[in-house]
């Protein structure tokens, strides 16, 4: 059952019920909008990922900003976003289980939907399903860049599925799906453009040998917000498929730019608001917000505006704040605002967005998606 969001528009910021889930608007639209330049000026597509935000109207607004479409992982979220308005969604993923590919191919009678292969049963059991009502889908060849997750091996692999792919009835080779998941948290930048230089390489080559057999290789996606600007220059990707970016993280932050500086290209946009629900020693307090309203898997967040205030010990409903090197006293009932380490489960575990703009509730959006995991 979907809770009642935690203010009102009109409200002040000290008003709203904690734990919450707060958008800064304007380091958000920020955020879009430079993302949205970066790619104009590259002559880039842009496609972002929906699983970071989850949300129907989020992709609207990348979209009004010149976003082909939208990304996601889950047919359950590709559903969400059809049903909120979106009319272009990439499934970024393999879809396996008769089920899910019954409900993709449905799907894909109401908006333009594509999806990823890896393997040739898969590829016929795709073919099957959207024969089934009578639709021709997209599919997107995934290769193995070097993230060692999904992915047929880059080359005669490649080719092989990508031919399977062209030669059914009910399906349309798409291109190449080349995302290298784990560079985009590599922190040394010189060793990140190594790892995407290096899939680069492969993913070329794998165009050039689809074009040799005559598969003409019309999108090349991949990216992520830690590598976004690795991917210009001539390489082979011309569809960029970023998701942080809206929000950031603590985690991204701890990434660097070339010159050693922690990455800051984007602004914190997302926080999870707290209170202090117990304070009785000097040196530590207890927040209304541990398991059960961050993603933890990639670091503990930190506290906005108190560096030297640390986040550790959660439980599911509690965490503590470490307060003996802090210069400003924390007292019962004091909220603060915390930088997730990770925003994407984050996001998973509320149903509103609150945007705030000068200090007062401007907006509510639902997490459309939350829950979306089928």
């Amino acid at each position: 059952m979907a809770q009642a969001a935690p203010a009102r528009i009109g409200d002040p910021l000290e008003d709203v019920d904690t734990p919450a889930l707060l958008i800064d608007l304007d380091a958000f639209e920020r955020n879009l909008d430079r993302m949205a330049a970066f790619c104009a000026e590259a002559g880039l597509r842009l496609r972002p990922h929906a699983k970071t935000h989850k949300s129907a109207h989020i992709a609207r607004l990348q979209m009004d900003r010149g976003a082909v479409g939208l990304c996601c992982q889950k047919v359950s979220e590709a559903e969400a976003l059809v049903q909120g308005g979106v009319p272009d969604v990439v499934i970024s993923n393999q879809v396996v289980g008769r089920h899910k590919l019954d409900r993709l191919s449905a799907l894909a009678r109401h908006a333009k939907v594509a999806v990823c292969a890896d393997d040739a049963d898969n590829v016929f059991d795709l073919n099957a399903a959207a024969g089934q009502v009578g639709v021709v889908m997209d599919v997107f060849v995934e290769i193995d860049v070097g993230a060692g997750r999904c992915g047929v091996q880059p080359g005669k692999p490649a080719l092989a599925l990508a031919a399977q792919v062209a030669g059914q009835r009910n399906l349309r080779f798409a291109g190449l799906q080349a995302y290298h998941g784990s560079a985009q948290h590599i922190r040394d930048r010189a060793e990140r453009k190594a790892a995407i230089d290096a899939a680069g390489e492969m993913t070329s080559e794998t165009v050039d040998l689809l074009a040799d057999n005559g598969l003409d290789c019309a999108i090349v996606a991949g990216a992520g917000t830690g590598t976004y600007d690795l991917h210009v220059n001539g390489g082979p990707w011309n569809e960029l498929q970023c998701g942080s970016y809206v929000f950031m993280d603590a985690d991204y932050g701890r990434n660097l730019m070339a010159d050693g500086r922690a990455f800051d290209t984007f602004d914190n946009a997302l926080f999870v608001y707290a209170t202090v629900m117990s304070k009785t020693r000097d040196d530590r307090c207890v927040i209304d917000a541990g398991h059960k309203a961050l993603g933890n898997d990639q670091g503990f967040p930190q506290v906005l505006d108190l560096p030297e205030v640390t986040y550790s010990g959660p439980s599911d409903e509690h965490g503590t704040l470490d307060l003996s090197e802090a210069r400003q006293a924390l007292k019962l009932g004091d909220k603060i605002k915390l930088i997730p380490g990770h925003c994407d489960p984050t996001v998973n575990l509320y149903d509103w967005y609150v945007g705030v703009r000068d200090g007062r509730v401007e907006a509510l959006w639902p997490v459309t998606a939350r829950g979306a995991l089928t």
